[in-house]
């Protein structure tokens, strides 16, 4: 298998993986949310926050690396304007995905610090799940739109 193949293959995986774990974390975690319950939400949301760092952190470093190697094996413009509009969504998901990360993380410490008080969940978690949630529209949203690019990639 030539240079090319192989970075395209490990870029189309890692595209999978980002996407499909950014999707699938984040609907356990909301459904966790949902259900209210401190012990649930502090369970999930520790192997949410562990998934996210493995596999969408990892595919997400993957991304820019194989993007740029086979604009590079290509011999294209690295400043074509899909391209360019590719890596500005793909910072724009990246600029939500870190904060969502920590707020994953705190909203996961403060419904385990309930379940293990035995009380209800703190009005700041509430206020955190809610910038989870609009945090992540963006993200999600960005990442079709580089997917999109990705597959069509548009001339002019």
């Amino acid at each position: 298998m030539d240079a090319y193949l192989l970075l395209e293959a490990l870029h189309i995986l890692s595209a999978t993986i980002l996407f499909g774990t950014g999707v699938g974390t984040a609907f356990y975690l909301w459904m966790a949310h949902r259900t209210r319950d401190p012990h649930v939400i502090a369970v999930v949301g520790r192997h949410v926050v562990l998934g996210d760092w493995i596999f969408t952190g990892g595919a997400g470093f993957l991304q820019p690396v194989t993007g740029l190697g086979l604009v590079h094996l290509s011999g294209r413009d690295p400043f074509e304007l899909w391209l360019l509009i590719t890596y500005g969504l793909y910072l724009l998901a990246f600029a939500c995905w870190a904060p969502v990360v920590w707020l994953q993380s705190e909203a996961a410490r403060l419904a385990k610090e309930s379940a293990d008080d035995g009380t209800a969940l703190p009005p700041r978690y509430f206020r955190l799940m809610r910038i989870w949630f609009y945090l992540g529209w963006p993200a999600f949203l960005a990442l079709i739109g580089v997917l999109l690019l990705m597959v069509t990639q548009p001339s002019g």
